[in-house]
């Protein structure tokens, strides 16, 4: 710690706003588009080489800080690092996750960050060969929960794709002995049918949780955008699905864990296998039902037609699926876990109250 020198955040970087690029103007390409709260799209052009680090500057993101390796497009919605000054990218940017930038605004009814305001925030500054080093460690953690994401994403594909393979190009098994027959609906296996998802499970309404009334803990909030917050008390146990009902009109969110679905959302009941249920959902044109906010009515939802398989392959379909679904909720909870580790050791790794040695060690418990 003794190397360590108190300096200002203007001797870490030097920022600089970034730069407009509307949908229209985009042309399809491999350079990705870094808005307030990450990627949001491609184009063919850069504005700025990688190694490179944004920082959210306006809106419900302002402060939110993205790290890219190859070269980008900076959006005029953040600002972007033009100088490192000497400083490695990747330490700089784990060290600007650790400052309250979000409460650093310029004093407008939007919150918005001006450069300027930035400067003069207090840290300290290790040499650069310990800024390597650190930013090792923390790189670390993220690259395993990468690599657990892009696993996970492989198994996501492998149960939709058992999905369609069974109950969309019926070449389930046994299929080749199956019967065709001619319906209303068109043809169909002997045994299959055609009727409204209220058939097949209920929809509940999700209950509100406000941010403030919520205590942290291990049960997960959910909303029509996905995992929200955490809170210490369940109001459904979990396994189970969520259905977005404003917002995010007809997302389908699955939750290994006990969870609270707050009132922009459905919660399922059923009596079928959930992860027959969940495939099926997501396969449901949940048109927008209410024009003034974008909402999905449930009556509606649950007059969808949808095609019903017998329930003995619906039953095996959740017998074979289960095992995808259990190696992605070990995946998804190491990942949890990295993603603990990592933010403990984050403030106390950038402020050198811990020494890389120590996060080393702890890196190899992790892993």
């Amino acid at each position: 710690m003794s190397e360590w020198r108190q300096a200002i955040l203007g001797e870490l970087v030097r920022l600089q706003r970034g730069h407009d690029l509307t949908e229209t103007q985009r042309t399809p390409g491999t350079v990705p588009v870094i808005g307030s709260a990450g990627p949001n799209g491609w184009h063919n052009v850069a504005r700025a080489k990688g190694p490179g680090v944004t920082v959210g500057r306006s809106g419900a993101s302002a402060g939110v800080v993205t790290f890219v390796n190859e070269n980008y497009w900076p959006h005029n919605t953040v600002l972007y690092v033009t100088d490192f000054l000497g400083n490695d990218p990747l330490f700089a940017a784990y060290m600007l996750r650790t400052l309250p930038l979000a409460e650093l605004n310029s004093g407008s009814a939007q919150a918005s960050l001006n450069r300027n305001c930035l400067y003069g925030v207090p840290i300290a500054i290790p040499p650069l060969e310990t800024q390597r080093r650190i930013a090792a460690v923390l790189g670390a953690y993220d690259d395993l929960i990468e690599v657990n994401r892009r696993r996970v994403a492989v198994l996501e594909e492998m149960a939709r794709g058992l999905f369609e393979e069974w109950f969309v190009r019926f070449r389930f098994p046994g299929h080749e002995a199956a019967t065709i027959v001619d319906t209303p609906d068109g043809q169909l296996p002997w045994g299959w049918s055609v009727g409204e998802l209220g058939g097949l499970l209920h929809l509940q309404y999700g209950k509100a949780l406000k941010a403030d009334t919520r205590v942290p803990g291990d049960v997960s909030v959910i909303g029509s955008s996905g995992v929200v917050g955490t809170h210490t008390a369940r109001l459904v146990r979990g396994p189970g699905i969520v259905v977005g009902r404003k917002g995010n009109v007809g997302s389908v969110i699955w939750s290994t864990k006990d969870f609270w679905p707050i009132d922009t959302s459905y919660f399922v009941e059923t009596a079928l296998p959930l992860m027959f249920v969940y495939e099926l959902l997501r396969r449901v044109p949940f048109q927008n039902t209410d024009a003034a906010v974008p909402g999905l009515n449930r009556d509606y939802a649950l007059s969808r037609r949808v095609t019903v398989p017998t329930g003995d392959l619906i039953e095996r379909y959740g017998r074979f699926a289960q095992p995808i679904r259990d190696q992605l909720d070990a995946l998804e909870t190491s990942n949890e876990k990295l993603a603990a580790s990592r933010d403990l050791l984050l403030p106390r790794l950038i402020s050198g109250q811990l020494s890389v040695e120590t996060a080393q060690r702890e890196l190899e418990d992790a892993t």
